[in-house]
């Protein structure tokens, strides 16, 4: 069964007669009485009741006939479809995101695309930055904003522009300020405040990046953190700070998740840098996924 052998039978079933219906289709008789035959055979049933005076549909052939039309009213749009779709106006665009991102720049890029391409699926989820590199390069991801990878880790077929850079701060369990177990000096903490204090770190297979950040600040000053609990999502990690499980090294962005039982201080002595940055696809992405990578650009704008 084809499209064509679907158009056959509409005419006839609006013209309840041969010949106007092959008049209709700029064909002979013939040929149609044959395609409506070899379609009532695909089908194996009947769709027309023909006489030498009458052509009438069938009980089936009667309820068939909408769910034909809406076939053909669909493919009449399938030219317009794919030219939206190639232009970007249309679709669907999987974005990942590392979380802290969504106390930052996310809604704001999020709003801006939706305003200009309203009719785009914009399908968000939340992963840690080596989920979505894996999944770029399975082709179950469009885009994704990451974390940046030490240089030369990204493979060939993945395009990678940085956004912008962020600096981490210390979030501690506020009691344990109360209690003078932590002492800021002018809203700071010096190392030597953190020096033996347990450390909730990302593992390092999740986010290489900021476990070695955080381990290198410790070893720039011949220590090591003292190992604390494990966790992955920067909220789990903030609820743990809360209650006094340790402290943690976080994006300054989170700051703006306001916790009960955590202070941010900033750090004395330099404050480790990580870079965000935008990841996809470099070749076959989708108009689409170009359109968001543009606005990228205009709210970042290469320096």
């Amino acid at each position: 069964m084809d499209i064509r052998q679907i158009r056959h039978f509409v005419a006839v079933a609006e013209e309840l007669h041969f010949g106007r219906a092959a008049e209709r289709l700029g064909m002979t008789q013939p040929p149609l009485s044959q395609s409506i035959q070899a379609l009532e055979a695909v089908l194996g049933l009947t769709l027309f009741e023909r006489t030498r005076r009458s052509v009438t549909l069938t009980p089936v052939g009667h309820e068939w006939l909408p769910h034909a039309r809406r076939v053909l009213e669909e493919a009449s749009e399938l030219p317009r479809v794919a030219r939206r779709l190639s232009r970007g106006e249309i679709g669907r665009v999987r974005l990942s995101f590392i979380s802290f991102v969504s106390y930052s720049f996310l809604p704001k890029l999020v709003r801006r695309f939706k305003e200009r391409f309203p009719e785009v699926e914009l399908v968000l989820n939340e992963a840690t930055s080596d989920v979505q590199i894996a999944e770029l390069l399975d082709g179950a991801l469009d885009a994704g904003i990451i974390i940046a990878p030490p240089r030369g880790a990204l493979h060939s077929p993945l395009r990678y522009r940085p956004v912008e850079t962020d600096r981490l701060v210390v979030a501690v369990p506020e009691e344990w300020v109360i209690s003078g177990r932590v002492v800021p000096r002018g809203g700071k903490l010096d190392f030597n405040a953190l020096r033996d204090l347990p450390v909730i770190l990302f593992p390092r297979h999740s986010a290489p990046v900021l476990h070695d950040l955080v381990t290198r600040y410790y070893a720039e000053r011949d220590a090591a953190p003292v190992p604390g609990q494990q966790a992955v999502q920067m909220q789990t990690i903030i609820n743990l700070v809360s209650s006094g499980l340790g402290i943690a090294f976080v994006p300054s962005t989170m700051r703006r998740l306001i916790r009960p039982g955590v202070a941010y201080f900033r750090l004395a002595e330099q404050q480790p840098e990580i870079e965000i940055g935008f990841a996809w696809r470099g070749t076959g992405a989708s108009a689409a996924v170009r359109h968001l990578a543009g606005i990228i650009d205009e709210m970042f704008p290469a320096q």
